[in-house]
């Protein structure tokens, strides 16, 4: 892995999960770990209570915009994540992959987002701790 190690966040609509989760990890990493997010089927704007959600924590989102899944953006990572669309992400040989199962926040109010957001912070916390280990 590079000095810098890149992480890309997959989800369908680019729009909940893997936005939170990018969130956190630029809000947690800084500039240690370079944070991409994607969606196999992006929706057209952020699910605003993923947006509400994080602001509470004070993580501002609203300038992201979903994004499509290149091969481009996998073969630039050495992390991808997937939460909930692992089949369409294409694999590469010597990348480290995980699938989070993550609950789908499109739809939900900001009670049920919560929880998830929660749970990412949890995640990323873990993952930043491997990255600055290796």
């Amino acid at each position: 892995m590079p000095d810098t190690p890149s992480v890309l966040f997959v989800c369908v609509h680019n729009a909940g999960r893997s936005q939170m989760a990018a969130g956190w990890l630029t809000h947690l990493a800084g500039d240690r770990i370079e944070v991409r997010s994607a969606g196999s089927a992006p929706a057209e704007s952020i699910n605003p209570a993923a947006v509400a959600a994080m602001a509470e924590v004070g993580i501002d989102i609203t300038g992201q915009t979903p994004k499509i899944l290149t091969t481009e953006a996998v073969q630039d990572s050495d992390v991808v994540i997937t939460m909930g669309c692992g089949d369409a992400c294409p694999f590469f040989p010597g990348k480290r992959y995980e699938d989070w199962k993550l609950d789908d926040p499109a739809g939900q109010g900001i009670e049920a987002v919560r929880p998830i957001r929660d749970e990412i912070r949890d995640r990323i916390e873990k993952l930043i701790a491997e990255l600055d280990a290796r």
